[in-house]
């Protein structure tokens, strides 16, 4: 990808105001205009999708929904492994990304890949369960997200997987043997991202801990291209459904 098409996405992501009446249109009007060049950009900067997707357990014959999945890019650290799922749901608001995601999709012959263009907050997989979900950079795009980390809780089948990888800050004080982040992290972060309608929050590993049997949960620091190069926060989660029904 060229350095002019990189500027051009960073206009995008950083200059661009964002209008739209609803979220969904808001989530269009944003990625529309970068989506042929949002996979080259966005490798530079997201860490962490490699080692939460290549990490779960593919079940045989299992639904695998991917909330929040854009260009389906996330599928390909799945490598071969993607053929032993019966099913693959791509969920998206911006059908410019899901257009990327069926070309992707076709180019692979990934055959079992579904895109489906609708809230991740009320998707449901047709086949009723779930036996993974994953969030990539997309928790903190959803304006309710208590209410997408409830439904995918909801949609797995007990034992589920759950994998979550996104920007974050730390809470104040934070529980034992998690970071602390300081105070111009925890204050500078939300108000710059809120330009681009992302909220990372202090609160999405204490809600995922208390919805979910931990398996791993690792915090690390990113950097934007041609930016300030402020280390910028993430976390990566892998979590289990329990059998309890609440």
């Amino acid at each position: 990808m060229s350095f002019l098409s990189d500027l051009k996405t960073l206009y995008q992501v950083t200059l661009r105001p964002i209008r739209g009446r609803d979220h969904g249109s808001r989530m269009e009007y944003f990625y529309g205009g970068q989506a042929e060049a949002y996979d080259a950009f966005r490798r530079k900067m997201l860490r962490g999708r490699e080692e939460v997707y290549g990490r779960i357990d593919v079940p045989r014959g299992g639904v695998w929904v991917d909330l929040g999945g854009g260009t389906a890019s996330n599928l390909e650290f799945l490598g071969p492994r993607i053929a032993e799922l019966a099913k693959v749901y791509v969920v998206d608001l911006s059908g410019s990304m899901l257009a990327v995601a069926r070309r992707r999709a076709e180019r692979h012959g990934w055959t079992n890949v579904e895109t489906v263009e609708a809230d991740v907050a009320t998707f449901r997989p047709a086949e009723g369960a779930a036996d993974v979900v994953t969030f990539s950079y997309s928790l903190t795009m959803v304006p309710d997200w208590f209410a997408a980390i409830d439904n995918a809780w909801a949609m797995l089948a007990p034992g589920g997987r759950i994998g979550v990888v996104d920007f974050y800050v730390s809470r104040k004080f934070p529980a034992q043997g998690r970071r602390r982040h300081g105070w111009l992290a925890r204050s500078f972060w939300p108000v710059y991202f809120a330009t681009n309608n992302v909220f990372p929050s202090p609160d999405h590993i204490p809600y995922l801990q208390r919805r979910f049997e931990t398996i791993e949960l690792a915090e690390g620091t990113t950097r934007f291209p041609y930016q300030f190069r402020l280390p910028v926060p993430y976390y990566t989660f892998l979590g289990r459904k329990g059998n309890r029904q609440d």
